[in-house]
C-alpha cells in the first residue's frame, strides 16, 4: 500500500507537468461541426442547460471528472473541485477508492474523498476499479460509498493502464459476469466506464452478450484524444516513454460515443476523453452524450481553489451555452436533435 501512496502522489505530479496526452490520436470531434443557424429564435439568456443523470438535477450537462484519492494532496484537489461543483450545480466524480479497503491506510484515505462538507448536494460519483470489482469486496465498496455520501458507482475498466503499471490487476477474466452478478447487490446506480482508452463496440457487444441487456445504469465512453494512461504509467514506472505506440493506443472519444450510442440507444453516456472546450461538450452531447466530464485541464486550478476551478468551469458552460444558441437551440434535447455535421 506504501507503493499504492507513492504512485498516487506521481501521478498527480505526471500529469501536471508530464508530456501526457495523445500525440498520433485525436478526440475525432474535429470531424464534426455543429449546424450553426444565422436566424436561431432563442434567448441566449433562456437557453436551458439543465438535466437529470443518475437521478439528480444538474445546472449544466457537466460532470468534474475522476481524478485522484488517497494521498494529502488529493484532498485538497477533491475539496476544491467539490466546491466548484456545489457552486455551479454540477456533478464530481471521486478517483479510484481502493486505499479506502486497507485496514491501515483506510483511515488516513478516507480524508481526501470527505467533500460532503463543502457539496452537500451535488452528485457525487464513487469509484472503484473492475479488478476490485468482487463479491468479496462489496461490503468494503458499500462503506466506502456510504463514508464519502456517494450517490452512485464507477466501475472503472482499465486493461492497457494496468499493463502499463508496475504490478498492476492484469488478470481480466470473469469481469463482465462479475458486472451482470454484483450490480444488483448495490443499492445505488453503477457507471462503467474507461479511463482514456474508450469503450466502443466490441465491449458493448461483449456486455450484452450474456442477456442481451446491460447491466449497468450508465457508460463513460472516456475515449482517447485526450490524457493517455498508457504513456502516465510508463513515465511513472520507467520514468521515460518506453512504448510509444502503446501510448497512442485507443479508439478516439467521437467514435466511442457514437458506436455506443447505435449499440445502446437509450442508456445515458457520458463523453469523457478530451473535452476541452465548451465546443467539444456541444459536438459531444449533439451526438448523443448526457453530459461530458472534464478531469486533467481542472488539475492546476485545483490545486489552486475552488473559486479558480469554478472560473475555469464557468468558461467552459457559457461556451457551450453560445453553440446551443448559435445552433438555435434552446435545450439539450434540441440540440440532439439537430445532431452535428460529419466533415467530409
Amino acid at each position: 500500500m506504501a507503493l499504492l501512496d507513492q504512485r498516487k502522489r506521481r501521478h498527480i505530479e505526471v500529469c501536471l507537468d508530464g508530456d501526457v496526452g495523445y500525440r498520433g490520436v485525436t478526440t475525432g470531434l474535429e470531424r464534426y461541426r455543429l449546424p450553426y443557424n444565422a436566424l436561431t429564435q432563442t434567448r441566449l439568456a433562456d437557453v436551458d442547460l439543465t438535466t437529470r443523470f443518475l437521478g439528480v438535477d444538474l445546472r449544466a450537462p457537466v460532470l468534474i471528472g475522476a481524478m485522484t484519492g488517497g494521498v494529502e494532496l488529493s484532498g485538497v484537489i477533491n475539496r476544491n473541485l467539490a466546491g466548484a461543483a456545489h457552486r455551479l450545480g454540477i456533478g464530481m466524480m471521486l478517483g479510484s477508492q481502493r486505499v479506502m479497503f486497507n485496514s491501515a491506510m483506510g483511515e488516513r484515505a478516507a480524508g481526501s474523498f470527505a467533500v460532503r462538507e463543502v457539496a452537500p448536494d451535488v452528485l457525487l460519483i464513487g469509484n472503484v476499479g473492475l479488478a476490485q470489482f468482487t463479491e468479496e469486496a462489496v461490503p468494503d465498496i458499500v462503506s466506502a460509498l456510504d463514508r464519502v455520501g456517494a450517490n452512485a458507482l464507477a466501475v472503472h475498466t482499465n486493461p492497457l493502464q494496468e499493463a502499463m503499471q508496475d504490478n498492476g490487476d492484469t488478470d481480466c477474466t470473469g469481469s463482465i459476469d462479475r458486472l451482470h452478478e454484483l450490480v444488483p447487490m448495490l443499492d445505488r446506480p453503477v457507471l462503467l466506464k474507461e479511463v482514456g482508452h474508450g469503450i466502443g463496440a466490441n465491449a458493448v457487444s461483449d456486455l450484452l452478450r450474456r442477456n442481451g441487456e446491460a447491466p449497468v445504469a450508465a457508460i463513460d465512453v472516456a475515449g482517447a484524444g485526450g490524457t493517455s494512461w498508457s504513456r502516465v504509467e510508463q513515465f511513472v514506472r520507467y520514468g521515460e516513454l518506453r512504448y510509444p505506440h502503446l501510448a497512442d493506443w485507443g479508439i478516439p472519444t467521437a467514435q466511442a460515443l457514437v458506436e455506443v450510442r447505435t449499440a445502446l440507444p437509450r442508456i445515458p453516456l457520458v463523453a469523457s476523453g478530451g473535452i476541452r472546450t465548451g465546443s467539444d461538450a456541444a459536438k459531444a452531447l449533439a451526438l448523443g452524450a448526457d453530459v461530458v466530464a472534464v478531469a486533467r485541464p481542472l488539475l492546476p486550478a485545483a490545486i489552486e481553489s475552488a473559486e479558480a476551478v469554478a472560473e475555469w468551469l464557468q468558461r467552459f458552460i457559457d461556451e457551450l451555452r453560445v453553440c446551443l444558441h448559435g445552433c438555435g437551440a434552446s435545450d439539450l434535447a434540441a440540440l440532439r436533435g439537430l445532431g452535428a455535421v460529419p466533415i467530409g
